[in-house]
């Protein structure tokens, strides 16, 4: 089995988080895609987030109409820091014998060559590389690393503007999946910042 890992704060979950992964899954040939929420992210352990039941939960949502896509509360159950090293270790218990592509986007692989045990990582796992807005952006320079580029269509959305938009009341049908949208508005989330 090849499994596709996407990890993120999805704070919320939007259509940047999953449009592009399906777009890809064929040609990746992921036998199931797995959505990982962070319970704090190592680079954004000074930024505060809504609830990880709710982040779970818009997640599980947002990807419901992709029987293969499948949402894991394990960093959630965790409650430390989420380091990709230990959510792969998990995950090669649960999954045995299964390959494991850990997707990215292209802003964040500079950075690879700072993540926990790059070193072991990348024993465990292939990196995937989202196109986001970056250009020219090259791998560091680590042994044993394994990097494909999806080339995959950009969509332009960041939960930073999702937030943004409704702080200020702006709609953000074009921005995440509907029951997504009905979720945040049901618990009226993000309206005056973290809850």
């Amino acid at each position: 089995m090849k499994i596709g890992i996407c990890g993120g704060t999805f704070d919320p979950f939007h259509r940047g988080h999953l449009d592009p992964i399906v777009a890809v899954r064929e040609r990746m040939r992921w036998d199931r895609v797995l959505y990982i929420p962070a319970y704090i992210q190592p680079f954004k352990q000074d930024r505060n987030t809504v609830s990880g039941y709710h982040r779970y939960a818009m997640t599980v949502l947002g990807i419901e109409d992709h029987p293969d896509f499948r949402a894991s509360p394990q960093e959630l159950e965790r409650g430390a820091v989420s380091y990709t090293v230990d959510t792969l270790r998990e995950l090669r218990t649960r999954y045995p014998g299964a390959t494991f592509d850990w997707i990215i986007g292209d802003d964040n692989l500079e950075k690879l060559d700072e993540w926990k045990s790059i070193e072991t990582i990348v024993k465990m796992a292939s990196f995937t590389i989202l196109t986001r807005d970056a250009t020219g952006i090259r791998p560091p320079e680590i042994a044993g690393l394994n990097v494909v580029f999806a080339e995959n269509a950009t969509v332009p959305v960041s939960s930073t503007e999702v937030r943004r938009r409704l702080r200020t009341g702006e709609p953000i049908d074009d921005l995440v999946p509907p029951r997504v949208r009905r979720y945040i508005q049901q618990y009226e989330l993000y309206r005056k910042g973290p809850s």
